[in-house]
């Protein structure tokens, strides 16, 4: 089968030739349909991601497909040609995969492979933070940071959801209006001079979403109201915030960690509870993946670099 392979860290992934894989106790092999890429396949390919595969390694962490074969001590409802979606923390951008198959999850009969491929992490991230994490309730007020991208869009859109008035902050008029589709109902330009200042005209936050990092998180943390919440969801901005405890201890405030493939390792049912409400969220009608841009398989690095100068907006799908 081809696949893509990152051969060492910090060079450029390319395409070769591999064995096709063969299911082990408890796994499924997949027809891969379509893989959604995500700002964690760059980090992982210059080594600086939470996760370091042993080189060579197969880039790609979610996808949807045709289930193709089971194992024989495999227990599961799932059967051969059953479309489903899953994650793993690398290996997705070939042919074929395997995967666990108590972790697939059947697809709704509207949902697209685009669309799965461009679902679970995006959404699945931005779900566990605001529920499991930051308890966000009806009428409070979110701040989510880098609003038109791949986790930062349905972070407004199930904020929204959840009842919550949304303040999307992002870069340039086209990004701003994505988030407003997406249910924002104020939106803020990244570039704004004085973000805190602007922040503190609107009223403060309780909850803040932030995959971005940087000067944006400092800027937040003065804005919050007392007993706000603080989500770092990852650092696009290249930028670690430094975090004056003082601040944390005179407004009550918390910072927490969202770590979405950390919990495969210690509570994989929490992720699995969180993504079955979220598919049924969209086969209600509720959710709408956005996706900017769907690539052929070859065209990969590309993919990449619309992630690298965020000239992506939503998801990138690679389709096979």
């Amino acid at each position: 089968m081809q696949v893509w392979k990152v051969a060492a860290l910090g060079t450029p992934a390319h395409q070769a030739e591999h064995p096709l894989p063969t299911p082990e106790p408890g796994q499924a092999r997949l027809k891969i349909a379509a893989v959604g890429l995500n700002f964690a396949d760059l980090l992982m390919a210059e080594g600086k991601y939470q996760e370091h595969p042993a080189l060579p390694f197969i880039p790609g962490m979610e996808f949807a497909g045709i289930l193709d074969a089971l194992h024989p001590d495999t227990s599961t409802t799932l059967k051969p040609g059953a479309r489903v979606a899953g994650f793993a923390s690398h290996g997705a951008l070939a042919e074929y995969l395997t995967a666990a198959a108590a972790q697939l999850i059947p697809l709704p009969d509207s949902m697209s492979f685009q669309q799965a491929a461009a679902f679970q992490i995006a959404y699945g991230t931005s779900h566990l933070a605001l529920s499991h994490k930051a308890r966000l309730q009806p009428g409070e007020t979110l701040l989510v940071f880098g609003a038109a991208g791949g986790v930062g869009l349905t972070a407004v859109e199930i904020g929204k959801r959840m009842g919550a008035k949304v303040i999307a902050c992002a870069r340039g008029p086209e990004k701003l209006a994505i988030a407003r589709a997406a249910g924002a109902d104020i939106t803020l330009d990244s570039e704004t001079p004085d973000l805190k200042a602007a922040l503190k005209a609107l009223g403060g936050v309780d909850v803040v979403y932030d995959p971005v990092g940087g000067p944006a998180f400092t800027a937040a943390l003065s804005a919050c109201r007392p007993e706000g919440r603080l989500l770092t969801i990852g650092f696009a901005s290249g930028q670690l915030p430094e975090i004056p405890a003082n601040h944390l201890l005179v407004k009550n405030l918390s910072v927490m960690g969202l770590y979405w493939g950390g919990y495969l390792t210690f509570a994989p049912q929490v992720l699995t509870d969180s993504l079955r409400i979220l598919f049924q969220w969209f086969a209600e009608g509720g959710l709408r993946p956005h996706i900017s841009h769907e690539l052929p398989f070859e065209d990969y690095p590309k993919g990449l670099d619309l992630l690298r100068t965020r000239a992506a907006t939503g998801k990138v799908v690679i389709t096979l």
